[in-house]
């Protein structure tokens, strides 16, 4: 599963990178659906797999790759997994004026939520005029909204019932997918939240609807709701009776009645599941290819190859230099020396044998990954073009550090020039069996050098809460998602953007932060991004977008890794199947999906 932090804009275009999970381990009889499906409720049924839960059922303030939002809300537009084409979902038609900086959407008339309430124009003011464009709502997702130098954001007018107009500054390329996508939410249920104040002096609303929220509550706009959420055990989503979708002959859609997501921490056990016929999809991992590939037509299954993961991997160092609301320093001054020491950056990058781990742990199935837009992305710039490259080469690794005053002992042994032994801690998610077998290559290459990182192996919410918590040294992580669209990671590249996460600057609603710096290399990258964000001539967003490339290969905030080929199992079972390398799903129009039993 992907998305780690991807733009909470694009979630309909990746319909199953973002569905919900929680945090636990089955064994393959307790995960049999049939263990726990009531006999009123024999329906035809979907059952998926994931691998870990959901920190919210807030959308604003979610930060996790895994959640319910993909299958509780739709935005005013959406995007064909096939083509990539915009298309129309609660509004009818949109018209962009002339001038490029004025947007007008009309509304589907009948629109209901799934809790039989009108969706009117109001819903639609409410969900950005009160939140997303509210200052007072700390949420990544406006990060992507704000236009030009002065990081404005657009303003919303309601035109009559069945219209609203956005205006921008100046002209925003990506504004049309950015502010169409976003999901619509509920006034009905949410406004009071947002009027109330908290003994925090915030908004009651950034507390609403947690995980610990009676699903009863949770109101939503798309083709499933929730129908029971047991934590850490599975999710079981129905019908949204009043879905706006129906087909050329009147027919209610989403045609499968029901959805389970069982939850499988471990990807062995989710393999044994798999092959047992107990799900009906599978993230199918390189080191599972081999084996499934020869049980697709006894197994009742295919495997599609969606090329290369619209994923980046890598090991970033913690560059904050600020002091927490205690006045503590966030990183270990001794440590931050080393991290904020480019020679050291590039000595980790040319310390690890990324072919060997393309090999070893993806089994020959992907690409070496230089940069963070991905390798088949029109945007991304070859190494042929002037892209950095950190090839394995320990040798030169070791020479950048003694240039840099570093030294060895008699143990070659990593010290620094005051005599204190390199050493730190690596975070790495537990669930993903992958991406602990990159963070354990890592280690033994860096051991190599003398360098010591100490591998700390925690469930994926709890390393989340330490980034926020920006209370780590080092990290091997992910992100995902975002499509074509290389303004979709401004909340990871913006010095600003709530997923900066290599120098997380001051939130809304967190403790105060002091002495955060950003630097002078992160600053041309604010800058790019604005450039580019408001160029529509494509080719010259082209180059625009190769400078950042190459001040994040020269610069390092991550060490990209390895971009695994992406495969996908599915039952045959399951009708209608349009799989998209675009969208890199099977499920992206789970709308249109029949089963067969």
């Amino acid at each position: 599963m992907k998305l780690s932090n991807s733009m909470l804009s694009r979630i309909k275009q990746f319909w199953l990178t973002i569905i919900i999970v929680l945090v636990t381990a089955f064994t393959v009889t307790a995960c049999n659906p049939t263990n726990f499906k009531s006999a009123a409720a024999q329906v035809p049924e979907l059952v998926f797999t994931t691998p870990s839960g959901p920190a919210t059922f807030n959308l604003t303030q979610n930060q996790s790759a895994y959640s319910v939002f993909g299958y509780l809300y739709d935005g005013l537009i959406t995007e064909n997994g096939l083509t990539g084409e915009l298309e129309p979902a609660l509004a009818e038609v949109w018209e962009i004026l002339p001038d490029k900086r004025h947007i007008i959407f009309t509304l589907k008339k009948g629109l209901k939520w799934s809790d039989g309430q009108p969706l009117t124009i109001e819903d639609v003011l409410f969900s950005y005029k009160d939140i997303y464009f509210n200052e007072k709502i700390p949420t990544d997702i406006r990060d992507g909204l704000r236009i030009g130098t002065s990081r404005a954001l657009p303003t919303v007018v309601k035109l009559d019932e069945q219209k609203i107009e956005f205006t921008i500054p100046e002209p925003f390329a990506p504004f049309l997918r950015f502010i169409g996508g976003l999901p619509i939410l509920p006034s009905h249920a949410l406004l009071k939240s947002i009027q109330s104040i908290g003994s925090d002096g915030n908004p009651k609303f950034i507390s609403t609807w947690g995980t610990d929220t009676d699903i009863k509550e949770i109101i939503g706009n798309g083709p499933y709701v929730m129908e029971r959420y047991t934590p850490s055990e599975r999710v079981i989503f129905r019908r949204n009776p009043y879905y706006w979708r129906k087909d050329s002959q009147g027919n209610q859609q989403p045609y499968i009645k029901r959805v389970i997501l069982q939850i499988i921490e471990s990807t062995d056990n989710q393999l044994i599941s798999f092959r047992s016929g107990q799900l009906d999809d599978l993230d199918v991992k390189s080191e599972m290819f081999p084996l499934l590939k020869r049980e697709e037509k006894r197994g009742k299954f295919k495997i599609y190859n969606g090329g290369p993961e619209s994923t980046t991997t890598f090991v970033s160092f913690n560059l904050n230099k600020a002091r927490n609301s205690q006045d503590q320093l966030l990183v270990n001054p001794i440590k931050s020396r080393w991290f904020h020491t480019l020679a050291f950056r590039q000595a980790v990058a040319y310390a690890i044998d990324r072919e060997t781990m393309k090999i070893n742990i993806f089994k020959g199935l992907g690409a070496l990954q230089n940069s963070p837009i991905y390798l088949n992305n029109p945007y991304y710039l070859s190494p042929e073009k002037g892209l950095k490259v950190y090839n394995y080469n320990p040798d030169k690794a070791k020479q950048l550090l003694l240039e840099a005053g570093f030294k060895y002992n008699s143990q070659r042994e990593l010290l620094d020039a005051e005599g204190n032994r390199v050493r730190f801690t690596m975070l790495v998610k537990a669930e993903e069996q992958a991406r602990v077998g990159m963070a354990v290559q890592v280690q033994q290459d860096l051991k190599k050098i003398g360098i010591q990182a100490d591998l700390q192996i925690l469930a994926f919410n709890t390393v989340l809460e330490k980034l926020q918590n920006r209370s780590w040294d080092c990290y091997v992580g992910k992100f995902g998602g975002g499509g074509v669209e290389p303004h979709s990671g401004s909340n990871i590249w913006f010095s600003t953007g709530g997923s900066h996460q290599f120098n997380q600057g001051p939130q809304p609603g967190e403790p105060a932060i002091k002495g955060w710096e950003v630097s002078d290399w992160e600053k041309e990258i604010d800058r790019l991004f604005i450039e580019g964000s408001s160029e529509l001539d494509e080719t010259k967003r082209k180059v625009i977008y190769a400078k950042f490339q190459q001040i994040v290969q020269e610069q390092l905030p991550f060490i990209h890794l390895v971009n695994p080929l992406s495969f996908e199992g599915v039952r045959d079972r399951v009708q209608g199947v349009k799989f998209s390398t675009l969208a890199g799903s099977a499920f992206w129009n789970i709308h249109e999906l029949k089963l067969i039993q």
